[in-house]
């Protein structure tokens, strides 16, 4: 185990843990050959949003919330910054701005609620959680109980340590960003392939025109979605090849699942398609009962969506 941490005496306090909270970086790569899972943020567009508002540069770690927050006492002065699903933040009761810095004093107490729209929700902090590093990230794998704060879902009265940072609220208090706004409907473009010769023509149609629900069986592994079966010729088993975040598996029972963060390295389903990086923050967002459209689109599509996306980044 590698430790960075600065041993501040800054830190959090959680009050009320929330449905699932976890602290998140951009990931653990470079172990996959070894069948360490990746993890990390689910929506990289709000970490990486969260993370230029408070003047964080080098990968630090966040809170990842789903569906619900909690309540958090903040014991030193911090500059913090909310991004992603709009929970009604509260700070001492006073409605707490997204998409912006925040100056928080010490003592003061953070109020997360449920969702209004979109699924997870992110606290940036200036020097950010301050947890030991974990084969280079701080990243909770929750299935190898290892990284973020001891390798488990945030509980009633864990104490999160806050790194040190240089950079002052002056300097950050011009910064924003436009919040966005999550809809229940979603399309993502989709690469077809790696294993798309699996499925009959009519089974590629159902894919590409059908409406799909996201099932309430979701989590951080996988995007279930429940809808009318994807035909195949002679079923989706396969020897079992690599995965990467947006693997369009279909099961025996022709439901898609799509391969989220903490996917497993390796899978065992045809892929019939792979979603685009740039719509991955979509489907981090995407609620159960969601709808989920593909659209298919070309290797060189997809790259130019991305490299448009990058643009738009801070």
């Amino acid at each position: 185990m590698e430790s960075n941490s600065s041993k501040s005496n800054t830190g959090i306090r959680v009050i009320i843990p929330g449905a699932l909270t976890t602290v998140q970086d951009a990931g653990r790569f470079d172990y996959q050959q070894a069948g360490m899972m990746c993890s990390g943020v689910m929506d990289t567009d709000a970490y990486e949003a969260a993370g230029y508002l408070v003047g964080n540069t080098d990968g630090e770690a966040v809170l990842e919330y789903t569906v619900f927050g909690g309540t958090y006492l903040f014991e030193s002065d911090c500059i913090i910054a909310i991004t992603g699903a709009d929970m009604k933040p509260s700070l001492n009761g006073s409605p707490c701005p997204m998409y912006r810095p925040v100056f928080v004093k010490a003592g003061s107490r953070l109020v997360l609620g449920a969702a209004v729209n979109g699924c997870r929700t992110y606290l940036g902090i200036s020097g950010g959680i301050d947890v030991p590093l974990v084969m280079g990230s701080r990243s909770t794998c929750m299935k190898c109980r290892i990284g973020g704060y001891l390798g488990r879902a945030l509980c009633s009265g864990d104490l999160l340590p806050v790194g040190s940072s240089d950079v002052s609220f002056e300097q950050l208090s011009g910064r924003s960003i436009r919040q966005p706004v999550y809809s229940d409907t979603i399309t993502v473009r989709a690469i077809a392939g790696p294993q798309d010769e699996y499925f009959t023509d009519k089974g590629k149609r159902t894919f590409y025109s059908c409406a799909f629900t996201v099932s309430d069986q979701s989590d951080r592994m996988g995007c279930r979605l429940n809808g009318p079966a994807v035909e195949s010729f002679h079923g989706t088993d396969i020897i079992s090849d690599g995965i990467v975040f947006g693997s369009v598996q279909i099961t025996s029972a022709g439901q898609p699942i799509i391969l989220l963060a903490d996917r497993q390295t390796t899978g065992g389903y045809a892929k019939i398609a792979t979603v685009c990086t740039a719509d991955l923050p979509l489907l981090a967002q995407a609620r159960p009962g969601s709808t989920i459209h593909f659209k298919e689109i070309t290797v060189e599509e997809a790259q130019q969506a991305t490299e448009k996306t990058a643009e738009l980044l801070p």
